[in-house]
């Protein structure tokens, strides 16, 4: 099966930036950093992206690119005869799988709160009325994987490529719109200050943890998401400034994204730390109290849709070309194959706050905190550590030094000699630390 290529260096950098732009950014960034504290949770979360996030997406862009395959196919191409790598192929393809299990679903929840405030239906929504209402919630998972899979079901560059720019462009158009109307809320001095000013006495190792994952998360490290995109691109650009110009996307629509939703809480007087529920109940409580709140949501709800769909399709390529090297289907027949079978797992999430009731850990968990669980507490920081142990070890893995030459491969910045030390012992001692933490500190009950 001959290899496809993105047709440009711009369509590879926001398909990846999309990957990463997503509900990580919009909706779990904020609640996370309403829950820790606020400035100091994204003090240490911008460190855990330059100290963690960027040497990892590095490595997986070089493993990528040099592999020419999907996360699974990667490691047989680069590993050793005789080697085991490649098991964590397997691994990172369920994570993919895992992920979309819930992702879908809120992408799902998404769509639906657009359509109810361009409708001028957005009166009486809710969080918990919208998740225990099992018809709302499958279909719409039914569109947000038939839109999906429909998209990828064509070429790369005129379907997941083309897709990807225009919802990008938009997405970055709305979200300083978006930002510009709520900080001049009349509370939104109150909510700046919370969000950007760190109070280093909430800055705690369960906080540093929690900005570790979400880090891996909103990049969508440590589950080969990213590597993807390295395979479908050429030799011209090094792979240090592509992960650059990505990170900094990434950054900057999380941190607008705090800049839409804290100075919004604190006018109309809402709870920061609400958790999964703060993007809708809260933005919807925004806009249903401001002048002119229908077009506003209406445009908000868009972009999350936007945004969500980003990622959702980043993933669900990944996936597709998992199954199509392993089965040499055309597009076509494998985007059936994986929608089915991600839209039967998904019912879990779907279901999960109505007839399908499961409590894995504290009072009041379901599918979506189980699926998170499996992807963001244990195969993205695991995924982060392997990767770093393949590229890092000479002997037992692919080598720093290839790393270093596909890396460097092109113009642009370079991956220098000096920096060996941070990517074999700074980035899998601190995700081991951090990971043991995690797991210790994990409210199981």
């Amino acid at each position: 099966m001959e290899r496809e290529h993105l047709g440009s260096r711009l369509g590879f950098i926001l398909l990846s930036a999309g990957c990463a732009i997503g509900c990580g950014n919009i909706w779990k960034f904020p609640w996370m950093c309403g829950q820790n504290g606020g400035g100091g949770f994204v003090l240490v979360y911008i460190i855990c992206l330059l100290v963690l996030g960027l040497p990892v997406m590095i490595m997986e862009f070089s493993l990528g690119r040099a592999s020419q395959a999907s996360i699974v196919r990667m490691y047989q191409k680069l590993e050793k005869p005789g080697q085991k790598w490649h098991i964590h192929g397997c691994f990172a393809l369920l994570g993919n799988i895992a992920l979309m299990a819930f992702y879908t679903v809120v992408t799902g929840w998404m769509i639906y709160y657009f359509v109810r405030f361009l409708t001028g239906h957005d009166s009486g929504l809710g969080f918990v009325k919208m998740i225990t209402n099992p018809g709302v919630n499958v279909g719409y998972l039914v569109i947000a994987v038939f839109v999906g899979f429909f998209i990828l079901s064509f070429n790369l560059q005129g379907g997941l490529e083309r897709a990807t720019k225009f919802m990008m462009t938009v997405l970055l158009v709305l979200l300083i719109a978006l930002a510009i109307r709520s900080m001049t809320l009349p509370g939104g001095g109150e909510g700046l200050k919370f969000y950007l000013v760190p109070d280093f006495g909430r800055i705690t190792p369960s906080v540093i943890v929690a900005a570790m994952n979400q880090a891996f998360f909103t990049l969508s490290l440590g589950i080969g998401s990213m590597a993807i995109f390295g395979s479908y691109i050429g030799k011209e650009r090094t792979l240090m400034g592509e992960s650059v110009n990505v990170i900094c996307l990434d950054t900057f629509v999380a941190l607008v994204a705090g800049l839409i939703i804290f100075p919004a809480c604190f006018t109309y007087n809402l709870e920061v730390g609400a958790g999964p529920s703060l993007l809708f109940d809260t933005m919807a409580t925004v806009f249903n109290n401001m002048a002119g709140g229908r077009f506003w949501g209406s445009l908000f709800f868009l972009f999350m849709t936007f945004a969500a769909l980003s990622t959702e399709l980043a993933v669900f390529e990944n996936i597709l070309a998992a199954i199509r090297e392993m089965t040499s289907w055309s597009r076509g027949k494998g985007a059936i194959f994986c929608g089915i079978g991600i839209f039967i797992l998904a019912l879990t999430t779907a279901l999960g706050y109505s007839v399908l009731h499961f409590q894995p850990f504290a009072e009041g968990s379901a599918w979506l905190d189980f699926w998170d669980f499996i992807v963001s507490t244990n195969l993205l920081p695991l995924g982060a550590l392997i990767f770093a142990l393949f590229c890092s070890s000479d002997r037992f893995g692919w080598g720093w030094d290839n790393l270093l030459a596909e890396a460097n491969a092109g113009k642009g910045m370079k991956v220098q000699p000096w920096m060996k030390p941070i990517f074999k012992y700074v980035v899998p001692i601190v995700v081991i630390i951090l990971y043991i933490i995690g797991l210790v500190n994990f409210p199981w009950s």
